[in-house]
């Protein structure tokens, strides 16, 4: 898998610890992302999964796995084994994009949807510089939502995650 780089114990990339993998390669290239060194696609590091698995679960005290970026859904199978891995040990899955839930679900590939469908949260939408805000919690921008996948998938209709206090 090739990566952008690895964090343990984030607050800031869904809620409790996360351990948050962010992957190479993104098409979007939003102007003004936070991570803009995870664009080039050929950039980063070669990682094997197992070894991004072994430091998730190295950790006690983790509360999910956050997928980060660049773009997930770009290295979607070993994205799907990280998340798949992570709901093996109870861990809850975020996975950020800069596409729409609804550009997944119409043009998503067969791997694609395999990985929404093993997200708990989507954080969609492409970052964008004119709505960005630091006041609303884990995402970069007014535009992006934070939706409970299981839930909107069941449902038909999109349900959006709200923080419990």
């Amino acid at each position: 898998m090739r990566i952008c780089g690895l964090i343990q114990d984030s607050i800031v990339d869904g809620p409790g610890l996360r351990f948050v993998c962010f992957v190479q390669g993104c098409p979007h290239r939003c102007p003004g992302c936070h991570n803009p060194s995870s664009h080039d696609p050929g950039g980063g590091q070669e990682l094997p999964v197992e070894e991004i698995a072994r430091q998730l679960l190295s950790n006690p005290l983790t509360d999910g796995l956050t997928l980060s970026g660049g773009e997930p859904f770009a290295q979607p199978e070993p994205c799907l084994q990280l998340a798949q891995l992570a709901h093996a040990h109870r861990l809850t899955v975020w996975t950020y994009t800069g596409y729409t839930l609804d550009h997944l679900l119409a043009q998503g590939t067969s791997a694609q949807l395999a990985l929404l469908r093993e997200t708990d949260v989507l954080v969609d939408g492409p970052f964008l510089q004119s709505q960005r805000t630091l006041s609303l919690p884990f995402r970069g921008s007014a535009n992006q939502r934070l939706i409970q996948v299981p839930a909107t998938l069941q449902s038909g209709t999109t349900v959006l995650w709200e923080e419990k206090c």
